[in-house]
């Protein structure tokens, strides 16, 4: 998120470079430095006859370079904008000659999404060189809270850790996704909202007290009325609930259990920087760890990869997913 404030922070100084090359796994900052260079660099005056867009699917790395080569008309640039970059992957070095010598007069914006460009190659030195290479990676789980707490904040709002779980658990750890629900709490709530789990509940159909993230956690304190309760609600509501996801998210807290079995320093910093969660959650693997020993931990690990072997079809003699869940949690309980 540095680098692309520093890149926004750049433009608006006016030290913009003939050449943005916006690649890799998470689309959301690619579109949202797209959308910025779109949106300032010209005036809407100016857009008209030195703004254009292309696709990566409708035209050649020949058309790029014959476009980007082009002098703006009654302004001091142009901006040409690929899109869907990527769908040019095999002939994308061919992009190096024009890196070598730019037209000055023209910003040309690469979006070259889920792929990047190998940086030992000569065309990502000379993009390098002629412009910006952006590499917008993919969050790991336990990161993207944290980014939900900054966009946030940006924003005039704050968000409790059990809400910001919630949002991750169901939209997983794509941004556009987590951040067009944000937009639509920004317009009902007021700015100086603490976004609470019930607002999760209300307002993005997420249910507080019936999801993948209470399951864990009743399962974690050996609750197993709340447990079963959930296992029930999950199998009236199989598609919003499905067991691949339930079995791997529960396969993964008892990863992490496992782990911090085996921690030495298990002091709350250490191992919520070993485990990869907030610390806020710390106390949910505290409880977990006096209910089930290491050996234990070691037998559940085995049964929930069964179960998610089942899950997905195989040897299980197509048994209900209800079925398969509620016998995950008696071996686990048992």
């Amino acid at each position: 998120m540095e680098e692309v404030l520093k890149i926004i922070k750049d433009i608006k100084a006016g030290d913009i470079k003939p050449i943005y090359f916006l690649m890799g796994e998470e689309p959301y900052y690619i579109d949202k430095l797209t959308d910025y260079i779109e949106d300032t660099i010209l005036s809407e005056e100016e857009k008209g006859f030195n703004q254009m867009v292309l696709y990566g699917r409708d035209v050649t790395i020949d058309d790029i370079v014959s476009n980007a080569k082009r002098y703006p008309m009654m302004a001091d640039r142009q901006v040409v904008i690929v899109k869907e970059a990527q769908e040019l992957s095999r002939t994308i070095d061919k992009l190096e000659s024009y890196a070598e010598n730019p037209q000055p007069t023209t910003v040309l914006v690469v979006c070259y999404k889920y792929k990047t460009l190998d940086k030992r190659k000569k065309v990502t030195k000379v993009l390098e060189k002629a412009g910006v290479v952006f590499e917008s990676k993919k969050l790991y789980e336990n990161q993207v809270g944290d980014w939900l707490k900054r966009v946030l904040s940006g924003k005039g709002y704050q968000i409790e850790p059990k809400a910001a779980a919630m949002l991750v658990e169901f939209l997983g750890t794509d941004l556009s996704k987590i951040a067009n629900e944000l937009d639509k709490l920004a317009i009902i709530l007021p700015k100086g909202s603490t976004i609470s789990p019930k607002i999760i509940e209300d307002n993005i159909g997420f249910s507080k007290d019936y999801n993948n993230f209470e399951l864990r956690k009743a399962i974690g304190e050996k609750n197993q009325l709340k447990a079963y309760q959930i296992a029930d609600y999950f199998a009236q509501n199989p598609k919003d609930n499905p067991l691949v996801v339930t079995t791997g998210l529960i396969f993964g807290f008892f990863s992490q259990l496992l782990q911090y079995h085996g921690l030495k320093d298990k002091s709350p910093a250490n191992a919520a920087k070993v485990l990869k969660v907030n610390p806020y959650f710390l106390k949910d693997y505290d409880v977990a760890l006096r209910n089930y020993p290491m050996k234990k931990v070691s037998q559940i690990v085995a049964v929930l990869r069964d179960i998610d072997v089942k899950s997905k079809g195989v040897g299980a003699n197509a048994l209900p997913q209800q079925d398969l869940l509620k016998e995950m949690l008696v071996k686990i309980f048992n």
